[in-house]
C-alpha cells in the first residue's frame, strides 16, 4: 500500500511539471473591478470585507472561540505565585517605546487600512503587540485592573456583535455610500468593519496575554 501512495505522489508531481493549466483570457482587470465594486484603493480590504465577507465573519467568530478556549483550558490551573518582569530600566524603556510605536501604527492601520496596505487584522495585531510589551514591563495586577476598569471584555463582545450585524446588513444589500475613491471617508462600510476588527483583535489579544502571564508567566 505504501508503494501505491509513492507512485501516486510521483505521478501527481510529474503532472504538475508537464501539464500546464491554461490561463483564462480576461478582457478586464480583476484588481480594477474589485476596487470599483468596493470603492477602496486597497483591494485586499475590499476582498476581505466585501467579496469574501461571509468567510471573514466566521474568522472573527473563530478568533473569539479561541480566546474563550484559552480561558477555559487554563481555568483549572493554579496562578503563579510570583511573576518575573524585566528588571532593568533599559529593557523597560525599549519595551514601552516599542509599545507606543506599535499602538500608533495600529491606529493608523485601522483608520487608513482601506486606503493603504493594512486593515483591521493587521491593526489588531499591532495593538495586541503594544499591549503585550506593556504587560511584560508592568505588574499583572495593574494590567488586570485596567482591563476590568475599562470593561475590555464587554467591549470586545460588543465589537463582535456589531461586526456581525453590519456584515449581515452588507450581505443583504444594505450599504453606505462609497464616497470619493481615495478619501478618508470612503468605501462605505469597509472602514467601519476595519475598525471593529481592530478593536476585537486588540482586546482579544489583551485577554490572552493576561491569561498566559497569570498562569504561565513570561515564557
Amino acid at each position: 500500500m505504501k508503494w501505491v501512495y509513492v507512485l501516486a505522489g510521483i505521478t501527481f508531481y510529474i503532472k504538475m511539471l508537464l501539464v500546464s493549466n491554461p490561463s483564462p483570457t480576461l478582457t478586464f482587470s480583476i484588481v480594477d473591478a474589485v476596487a470599483q465594486d468596493s470603492g477602496v484603493p486597497n483591494v485586499v480590504s475590499g476582498i476581505i470585507l466585501r467579496n469574501r465577507l461571509y468567510d471573514t465573519i466566521f474568522e472573527v467568530i473563530v478568533f473569539t472561540i479561541a480566546i474563550m478556549g484559552c480561558n477555559f483550558l487554563l481555568s483549572n490551573d493554579r496562578p503563579l505565585g510570583q511573576i518575573y518582569q524585566f528588571p532593568d530600566q533599559s529593557s523597560v524603556l525599549l519595551a514601552r517605546l516599542g509599545a507606543t510605536i506599535s499602538a500608533l501604527v495600529g491606529i493608523e492601520l485601522a483608520i487608513r487600512g482601506h486606503l493603504s496596505p493594512g486593515g483591521g487584522f493587521a491593526a489588531g495585531v499591532a495593538g495586541g503587540t503594544a499591549i503585550g510589551l506593556i504587560a511584560m514591563t508592568s505588574s499583572q495586577e495593574w494590567m488586570q485592573g485596567i482591563y476590568q476598569r475599562w470593561h475590555a471584555a464587554i467591549w470586545e463582545k460588543i465589537s463582535v456583535l456589531v461586526f456581525v450585524l453590519l456584515s449581515m446588513m452588507t450581505l443583504a444589500g444594505i450599504e453606505l455610500p462609497h464616497g470619493e475613491m481615495g478619501a478618508l471617508f470612503s468605501g462605505g462600510i469597509v472602514p467601519i468593519l476595519n475598525i471593529l476588527v481592530a478593536i476585537k483583535v486588540a482586546l482579544g489579544s489583551w485577554a490572552v496575554v493576561l491569561i498566559f502571564i497569570r498562569y504561565r508567566g513570561l515564557l
